[in-house]
């Protein structure tokens, strides 16, 4: 016989049965909420250029088979683009870049087989085991190396299997090729050196596979540091970062590989290292970001001037008209200081958005500059909106990083000042 204790459990598992299945019948029987009004996406932003034309008339972008002190030209004909996702963009730029130097060589952990986002993809078969080919598992080794065969004339691209693996690198970055020219009154340079490395938060990367490294190499004067956010971004700035006179650090947001998808202009092309993008101009606010934070800004902008009906209350009506500029910093080091701060001189407010921790990092540095700058133009205080400062986490990846409500909140905070 079943005590009294085992009755009650058992009515208690048959009431929550009960609850459970009336729950479901009533969410089922619900009518759904109306189409529209979504939020835009990664696969659906406005930035991603996704016809002919639009990508052909890309901002900045420089043809390499025309002379680049001419002017430019807004014929395309003749041109085509095809669809690519960022990972298949790099690998396109890498084949350019190997069929226009012969001294170029691509590199680093498992290259060969295409490596582990298939950035180089067919490369070795391609161009052959010579110049596409694996390396031991030594970040120091791949970077001094790489910097040997900058210093004797050649284009090094080394891959750096996760930024996160780069800090094993750190002194002969650092300490090597950052200061080879100066250090031999201009004799010698790595300039020819690139280091790509994937990047940022993946969501499941945690601690060791999903930190943005960017800011460590804010004080290494001689290194340039490029992140892109799409694969027209990422074609044109990888072949112009291999070019540069100057070592370069390339970081891929790793997230974008394959989740950002564009026509992409087949022809050889570059766009300038060391100039921001202005993607919506504006005169309320700047908002600033690189990489996959741009994608969060254009959504909290959005929720903004049409709020979800969740969040309309908290938005007063006089802030559902700003006007939000949202630049692309694109290079990190140098960043464009100029661009950024015209655009906060017009605005009087700036919000700097990054994955990294806050502490020490990149948007510290431009909040310093641009609160010296433009200090008697600001209407409120310059907003940081960044990593946590702790290790990325497995668990809670997802709000470790700003996200679009962080952002959206930063914003009202900002225009309410």
């Amino acid at each position: 016989m079943l005590s009294h204790q085992h009755l009650s459990r058992l009515s208690l598992r048959k009431v929550a049965s009960f609850h459970c299945r009336r729950a479901r019948r009533q969410s089922t029987s619900a009518a759904p909420l109306p189409a529209g009004g979504h939020a835009p996406s990664i696969a659906t932003s406005a930035f991603l250029r996704a016809t002919r034309e639009r990508a052909l008339r890309t901002p900045g972008i420089q043809w390499t088979d025309e002379d680049a002190s001419a002017p430019t030209r807004e014929i395309i004909g003749g041109r085509e683009t095809r669809k690519m996702n960022m990972y298949q963009a790099v690998r396109d730029a890498l084949s350019h870049a190997l069929m226009r130097d012969d001294t170029a060589v691509v590199f680093g952990e498992d290259v060969a087989f295409g490596g582990v986002f298939r950035c180089t993809m067919g490369l070795a078969e391609e161009f052959g085991k010579e110049r596409v080919f694996n390396t031991p598992l030594t970040e120091q080794g791949i970077a001094g190396f790489g910097i040997g065969l900058a210093s004797m004339g050649q284009t090094a691209i080394a891959e750096i299997q996760f930024a996160d693996y780069i800090f094993p690198a750190f002194d002969q970055i650092v300490s090597e090729a950052a200061k080879f020219r100066f250090r031999s009154g201009g004799q010698f340079s790595a300039g020819g050196l690139t280091i790509r490395c994937p990047s940022m938060t993946v969501g499941h990367g945690g601690l060791y596979h999903s930190q943005s490294p960017e800011g460590y190499f804010m004080g290494a004067a001689g290194l340039k540091v490029v992140i892109p956010r799409s694969p027209i971004q990422a074609k044109g700035l990888l072949l112009g970062a291999i070019r540069d006179p100057n070592p370069v650090i390339f970081m891929e947001p790793k997230i974008l590989y394959r989740s950002s998808v564009e026509q992409v202009p087949i022809d050889d092309y570059q766009l300038p290292i060391g100039r921001a993008e202005i993607l919506m101009p504006g005169s309320d606010l700047t908002v600033v970001s690189w990489g996959t934070p741009i994608y969060h800004c254009e959504t909290a902008i959005h929720m903004l001037s049409t709020p979800p009906q969740s969040l309309a209350p908290h938005v007063a009506s006089s802030l559902r008209s700003a006007e939000i500029e949202l630049i692309d910093l694109r290079t990190i080091l140098p960043w464009d200081v100029d661009t950024i701060t015209e655009s906060v001189k017009r605005t009087g407010r700036l919000v700097i958005v990054h994955e990294a921790g806050r502490t020490g990092g990149v948007g510290a540095e431009i909040g310093a500059e641009i609160q010296k700058r433009c200090f008697l133009k600001l209407n409120a205080p310059v907003k940081l909106v960044t990593g946590w400062d702790t290790p990325v986490p497995f668990q809670y990846e997802k709000f470790y990083a700003p996200d679009s409500l962080r952002i959206f909140d930063a914003l009202i905070e900002t225009l309410s000042y």
